[in-house]
């Protein structure tokens, strides 16, 4: 009975999936604009569940939307391809945001007709996706008759199999809110932060003793005591409005489209990385950032107006004042919020840090009896501020880790981050228990309990990462270091490709090193000769390199250690990449028919994609089969929307593989 159970879990998927996805019908039309100008439309509908990226998606993420024109001297093309406006979201496997269009899709090009009834001939390329599932890239051809008034175009796709790759069966209205929602994660996560940075950014020497000098003055210069929390409530708001209006300053200097591009600009985050060291070497105490005094000057004697308006410019002042502590902190705020490419991210990170910062002088000035539980001002905040400069140190090299993955220049692989890491903690720890100190430090006669307990959770901080250097995957910290693949010795320190591993079947001509540091081949027919010689099944993963889908089952799966050992000794592994862009040679490219639409096979992709279509009737990756030697399927095709179920895929590649030695 229980295998029967586990056979409808596999079939039931199987029958689902096989099949071939068709969720994009695309329509042409053009605009007649006078003048020998037209503009061409391409209007793309999208079924539910289903999203089309962007033309603007980074290098190393999945493929952009491209609209390529063939040269003619019948026209000329005005400016570039313009889209309407993506949705956007963060995603945490290609590291950046993701532009993409559900339910409708408008792109549109200018042109200008040189000759009467011209031709505009062009191609389309495109990838969809959906919550589980990617399909490969495909192309759609366009016509456009310029200055003909008897036909608005003379292409017209529509329900485009060929060009309308697919994803999974989540309906929108399913999918659109757990976008929604992943963004207010993602703001909550900013203002969090941010929140904590603002309390992190009060126990510092610039700002800390400005609490009690400045709630007294206003409970004594004031009439009333409720006159004096008025104004000091009336002080945290303008200390509010003060850093927000920064926030908005800075989405709308750069505006959305430059912040959106910032997560994967290299240089970008070289300027970034730059600009951390130098806050981490300010709180170090290498030198103060300052202001011109002339700025402190008009601000303080704006001051002394009186009113509201002379309370507005007393926080003008301490936020002026005391930028030597809190600039670096408000730049890295406004640097990691603005990187993730949303134009709320500033804005909402300065209204987290500057509520922290306002609240104290509104709570004590409502209960100024609790001025007299605060801490004694001494060398204690100065050791703040060296705290947080080897936390901005430490984050300026995810920063410069991001460009070396852009450039791929393999300076900085995930061995040497993390060592830099390790070294940067270890000094953490050390002048945490006093073994050394800064120039700004004053003597430490003994460690208190606080500063006991910070060193133990950043000493045993340190002392996790090191396995991370003998492959360890580091799952605390998975979002600052390069990934697994991008190492010197992806197996770990000490360890190579070949004998140094636990692989049990030597590495072949033709095997590469692939996800988890699992050996694959990306060659059929090479895959299939080695697992005769080896003696082993084969699994078949059609795949491809922008699938996001892919990696989740990736990472969230194959990593599962007994996953992992199947994969690496009991499975010789065969990775096809249905989106691989090198093209045949001109006598192995061909035309077929698949689901009644012709489809060109150009490119080593086009090649996997038909090969999968055909043989197991579905264009959805992620998509495996384990076969035998013959080529003949053993058990049911896999194809999991739940990547939480790592015992279910197990469980497939057990009986799988128990098949083959019947």
């Amino acid at each position: 009975m229980k295998k029967f159970l586990f056979a409808i879990t596999l079939v039931f998927p199987t029958l689902l999936f096989s099949q071939i996805f068709n969720p994009v019908e695309w329509e042409f039309s053009k605009e007649d604009l006078g003048g020998g100008e037209y503009e061409l439309v391409f209007k793309a509908s999208i079924e539910d569940g289903w999203y089309l990226y962007s033309q603007f998606v980074e290098d190393d993420g999945p493929l952009p939307t491209t609209c390529t024109f063939f040269e003619s001297d019948g026209y000329e093309l005005i400016g570039t391809t313009q889209e309407g406006e993506p949705k956007q979201e963060y995603d945490p496997n290609f590291d950046m945001v993701l532009s993409y269009f559900t339910n409708e899709a408008l792109f549109s090009q200018k042109v200008k007709a040189i000759s009467s009834d011209s031709k505009v001939d062009g191609e389309l390329m495109f990838m969809v996706c959906d919550a589980t599932q990617c399909l490969p890239p495909e192309y759609v051809d366009f016509s456009f008759t310029l200055g003909s008034a008897s036909e608005q175009v003379e292409t017209k796709v529509v329900d485009d199999e060929e060009s309308a790759p697919s994803l999974n069966l989540v309906s929108a209205d399913t999918e659109e809110p757990e976008n929604e929602s992943s963004n207010r994660k993602g703001m909550w996560s900013i203002f969090f932060i941010a929140f904590l940075s603002g309390f992190a950014a009060l126990l510092t020497p610039c700002v800390f003793p400005m609490i009690p000098m400045t709630v007294s003055y206003f409970t004594k210069q004031s009439k009333s005591r409720a006159k004096g929390i008025s104004n000091a409530i009336f002080y945290g708001i303008s200390i509010v409005i003060i850093y927000v209006g920064l926030g908005v300053g800075v989405s709308a200097a750069f505006g959305p489209e430059v912040l959106n591009s910032m997560a994967t600009n290299a240089y970008f985050n070289i300027a970034f990385f730059v600009l951390l060291v130098v806050f981490a070497a300010s709180f170090l105490g290498a030198f103060d950032l300052t202001l011109p005094h002339s700025w402190i000057n008009k601000a303080d004697k704006a001051s002394d107006r009186g009113g509201f308006i002379g309370i507005f410019f007393m926080a003008l002042v301490l936020a002026l004042v005391s930028f030597s502590c809190t600039g670096p902190i408000v730049g890295t705020l406004l640097v990691e919020a603005a990187s993730g490419g949303s134009y709320l991210g500033p804005i909402i990170g300065m209204l987290g840090f500057s509520l922290a910062i306002a609240l104290p002088f509104a709570l004590f000035a409502a209960f100024p009896g609790w001025l007299n539980s605060l801490p004694q001002s001494g060398g204690w905040l100065n050791s703040v501020k060296v705290v947080l400069g080897f936390l901005e140190l430490a984050l300026a090299f995810k920063f410069l880790s991001n460009a070396d993955l852009v450039w791929q220049t393999h300076l900085l692989e995930r061995e040497v981050f993390i060592a830099i890491w390790i070294i940067i903690f270890a000094f953490l720890t050390m002048y945490l228990l006093g073994i050394f100190k800064l120039a700004h430090d004053s003597d430490l006669k003994y460690v208190s309990v606080g500063r006991l307990f910070t060193a133990v959770i950043t000493g045993m901080f340190t002392v996790y990462m090191i396995p991370g250097l003998w492959g360890a995957p580091l799952k605390i910290i998975n979002a600052f270091p390069p990934p697994m693949h991008y190492s010197e010795s992806p197996y770990g320190v000490g360890f190579t490709q070949g004998g140094g591993s636990t692989i049990s079947h030597s590495e072949e001509e033709g095997q590469h090193l692939g996800p988890q540091g699992i050996m694959v081949f990306h060659d059929y027919d090479k895959g299939i000769a080695h697992a005769k010689k080896v003696g082993l099944p084969i699994m078949i993963d059609f795949t491809g390199w922008a699938c996001v889908n892919c990696r989740k089952m990736e990472e969230q799966v194959w990593s599962n250690s007994e996953v992992k050992r199947i994969l690496t000794e009991d499975v010789v592994l065969i990775s096809l990449y249905v989106d691989e862009r090198t093209p045949l040679a001109e006598n192995e490219q061909y035309e077929t028919t698949i689901a009644g639409k012709k489809k060109k096979v150009r490119t080593v992709g086009d090649k996997w994609t038909v090969l999968q279509a055909e043989t197991y009737k579905t264009n959805s990756q992620p998509y495996y089969v384990i076969l035998d030697h013959d080529e003949n399927q053993l058990g049911a095709s896999a194809n999991y929307q739940d990547y939480g179920k790592v015992d279910l895929f197990k469980t497939w590649l057990q009986e799988g593989v128990a098949e083959f030695y019947q």
